[in-house]
């Protein structure tokens, strides 16, 4: 797993971008990466003191040769006032 975070701010919102990038093992790799990206964008996150305002996948899933998938996400967290 990779964690990378910038600050971010708008005129009206403060936050944070997020790039994550998860490596999900075993035989049903494909299926599990498949699930936890189905439906993400509309998934709602309880973060005590921030919003989830945007969340997606920053690339297709990508299928490394040990058998594991890659998953790239992208995020921007905002500060709940």
């Amino acid at each position: 797993m990779d964690c990378r975070s910038v600050d971010w701010q708008s005129l009206t919102f403060i936050g944070e971008r997020h790039e994550l990038s998860l490596r999900i093992l075993g035989p049903h790799a494909d299926a599990i990466a498949s699930r936890l990206l189905d439906g993400l964008e509309e998934a709602e996150f309880s973060l005590r003191g921030h919003i989830v305002a945007d969340i997606a996948r920053a690339s297709a899933p990508l299928a490394c040769s040990d058998g594991s998938i890659e998953i790239r996400l992208e995020a921007l967290t905002l500060v709940d006032a």
